[in-house]
């Protein structure tokens, strides 16, 4: 396969909690295929299941791994428990057959594909929340913690507040407002109470906690100002995680700092982005927003690249952006 298309092949694997994305790419850049799976949150689904799932994403981008020159594996909860990660690290070496491969965290992909492998910083808002930054040589990371008691900023964890939300207004312990007939409506409720059941039987997925952001939103949108204050504490809640990235990298007095984003909160547009931006100025003004160059599934290909040690990696992200 490699001689058949004159160049190397290098494969990016972006994990997620919802989705997981296989892109394929050549030495200049360019997409040769791509594959969606399910979710590769190995907390959720399981080790053996996590091996299904990559062996098989694998062989939908390329039958023989063999012809592979590098791959990068980001997942979601990598190096967060030194028991698993040994087991999750030397999955790639059954899968593809050679160690021309690395694994990291998800967060990575996002910070590679954003930023496009600059020095700066990325922060993630997506099922969960993190930050990844690199300059000089040096990496670090914030936030991150899981949806039990960190996590915070992103879908689940704004979901939740929403939840405590209805139940406050539906107490009269808050003003009604739009999210209370939003959530209703949602689903279907006979009585607000029956909120409870819907609830606990979906509280051990995520995901579907996670989407009831965007009924967040949508009451936000409405006027809700109850509601649009989740997406303001959200945004401080991120803009404080890039924040403690960029004074563990330290930049210097007279560096600009770069920071970028990625992940479906960012997608409510204004609720997020212009208190986000509001905090990073007041914390420091040396923070300079830039609009990610590329999304995570292209960075996990992007950084595959960059591990292989070719140096066009700048030069297709320039033209990419």
């Amino acid at each position: 396969m490699r001689d058949g298309l004159n160049a190397d092949i290098y494969l990016g694997v972006d994990g997620g909690g919802t989705k997981t994305a296989f892109t394929l790419i050549d030495s200049a850049g360019r997409v040769l295929a791509q594959h969606m799976a399910g979710s590769s949150y190995y907390l959720q689904i399981g080790l053996e299941s996590l091996t299904e799932l990559l062996r098989e994403g694998v062989a939908q981008v390329c039958p023989d791994p063999e012809t592979l020159a590098f791959v990068f594996f980001g997942l979601p909860a990598f190096g967060e428990d030194s028991r698993v990660d040994p087991l999750i690290a030397k999955l790639p070496r059954e899968i593809l057959g050679h160690d021309r491969f690395a694994v990291g965290n998800d967060m990575v992909c996002g910070w590679a594909g954003s930023l496009g492998g600059r020095d700066g910083i990325n922060i993630v808002a997506g099922t969960g929340s993190i930050a990844y930054g690199e300059r000089a040589g040096k990496s670090a990371r914030a936030g991150g913690w899981g949806e039990i008691f960190s996590d915070e900023g992103s879908a689940y964890w704004i979901a939740i507040r929403g939840l405590q939300l209805f139940s406050r207004m539906s107490d009269g312990r808050s003003p009604p407002g739009p999210l209370l007939k939003a959530l209703r409506d949602h689903f279907a409720l006979q009585e607000d109470l029956d909120l409870c059941g819907h609830i606990m039987g979906a509280a051990a997925n995520r995901d579907s906690i996670a989407a009831l952001s965007q009924i967040v939103a949508s009451a936000a949108n409405a006027g809700d100002a109850a509601a649009a204050g989740i997406f303001s504490d959200a945004a401080i809640e991120l803009a404080e995680i890039v924040h403690a990235v960029a004074e563990q990298l330290a930049f210097a007095s007279d560096e600009d700092i770069p920071v970028s984003w990625s992940g479906g909160v960012f997608r409510s547009g204004d609720l997020v982005t212009e208190p986000f931006k509001a905090r990073l100025e007041a914390m420091d003004r040396r923070y300079r927003l830039l609009d990610p160059v590329a999304d995570p599934t292209m960075g996990a290909a992007l950084y595959a690249l960059r591990r292989a040690g070719k140096a066009q990696v700048a030069s297709i992200v320039q033209t990419a952006g």
